[in-house]
């Protein structure tokens, strides 16, 4: 069983596939969905979706520190080639902002709810559009890792491994 943790797989990886994409796309599903309800509550006046959003951003909040532990071991392992080191660095760079992002959100959430649960300041909805769009470009930034540049795609691996990609 031991051979399993200290022996590296077909994905460069010492478990059968990448866990990053799957806990950072509930992070991003539950930030979206989180400024989904939001905006239709305010518009709405259907303060429960104002529960709905808390709950999603707290939970995220906790998630996304778990989707930056993986991504952080993946990345290391990965070993990028020079033309994906730099968007992988963006890419990390922008994670562990996101990360005070929507904690400072969040915070700033339980204080909003704390005080009135019943409105929501039309400031916050910014601040939630402006997550919104830096967790777009961070999803694109991911999808160009994993689309254009390969890493931890079996082709990728063999590439590196044989020393044709550096």
């Amino acid at each position: 069983m031991l051979e399993y943790f200290t022996s590296l797989n077909d994905h460069n990886l010492p478990y059968p596939d990448t866990i990053h994409p799957i806990v950072v796309h509930f992070v991003i599903a539950m930030v979206l969905f989180s400024f989904f309800c939001d905006v239709v509550g305010y518009f709405t006046g259907k303060s429960s979706l104002f529960e709905v959003s808390w709950w999603n951003m707290l939970v995220a909040t906790i998630a996304i520190f778990v989707a930056i532990i993986f991504g952080q071991f993946e990345a290391g392992l990965a070993q990028p080639y020079s033309l994906a080191k730099s968007v992988l660095n963006l890419h990390t760079l922008i994670g562990w902002s996101l990360s005070g992002i929507i904690t400072a959100i969040t915070a700033w959430r339980y204080v909003i709810r704390a005080r009135n649960p019943q409105k929501l300041p039309i400031y916050y909805l910014g601040a939630g559009l402006v997550l919104t769009l830096i967790v777009g470009l961070q999803v694109y930034l991911g999808d160009q890792l994993v689309w254009v540049y390969g890493l931890h795609t079996v082709p990728v691996v063999e590439a590196v491994k044989d020393g044709l990609l550096r």
